[in-house]
């Protein structure tokens, strides 16, 4: 059986990814020390990176070459307006900070860039290179999740929960279903197409890389 596309990928960007699984952020809060400034950081962000990533899935569910794949990116921007943000409103109260807070919050350099590359991606982009630019972040949280929760579920309240979401075989299940859809749209693409949905692999996995990196140093705007 010939090797899958998105494992190539992986294999690819692997020294990014596990750059991503040692960083201290994501160290801290596999082991419940996370200070909480920056989880607080990274709720706030990430919030405002969920609202962007669900206009994603509804761009990939507007431009879907069959039903079958409209239906499961639409439920997918639906999980990701509600379930998941719903966790992320959870947390937010946790850190005494208000729904509406979360709303007026202002972009991180970080979060900009990220939302502004798969937008630009999704738009203008081959319909594969969207579902490339899209999976690290689904593929990358679950494998961070279980990597995780392997090691042990920390102790600390708002670090289980993010461990124990993220592991969860529901978030797998959706992460897997991504993986098989970017391997069905890139199956028999031009040399010239599979560079550029490289490219919006690697692109997206250096993002999601930069994104913890923002948390953990409390990134802002210089100016």
């Amino acid at each position: 059986m010939p090797e899958r596309f998105s494992d190539q990928l992986h294999a690819l960007t692997e020294p990014i990814w596990r750059a991503q699984h040692e960083h201290p952020f994501v160290r801290g809060i596999g082991d419940g020390t996370v200070d909480r400034r920056q989880f607080a950081f990274w709720v706030r962000q990430d919030y405002l990176f969920l609202i962007d990533y669900a206009r994603l899935f509804a761009l990939a569910t507007a431009r879907a070459p069959d039903i079958e794949m409209m239906t499961a990116f639409a439920r997918l921007a639906h999980e990701t307006l509600t379930t998941e943000m719903a966790l992320h409103r959870d947390y937010a109260a946790g850190f005494g900070i208000s729904a509406a807070e979360l709303e007026a919050e202002q972009k991180a350099p970080a979060t900009q860039a990220y939302t502004d590359f798969f937008l630009r991606t999704a738009t203008l982009g081959e319909y594969a290179e969207l579902v490339g630019a899209l999976l690290p972040c689904m593929w990358g949280f679950s494998e961070i999740g279980r990597e995780l929760k392997r090691r042990g579920v920390p102790e600390e309240p708002l670090s289980a929960q993010w461990v124990e979401t993220y592991a969860s075989d529901e978030f797998a299940e959706l992460a897997g279903w991504c993986r098989d859809i970017f391997d069905r749209v890139t199956q028999g693409v031009s040399e010239t197409q599979r560079r550029r949905v490289s490219e919006a692999f690697l692109t997206s996995s250096r993002h999601e890389l930069r994104f913890w990196d923002a948390a953990y140093r409390l990134e802002t705007w210089k100016a």
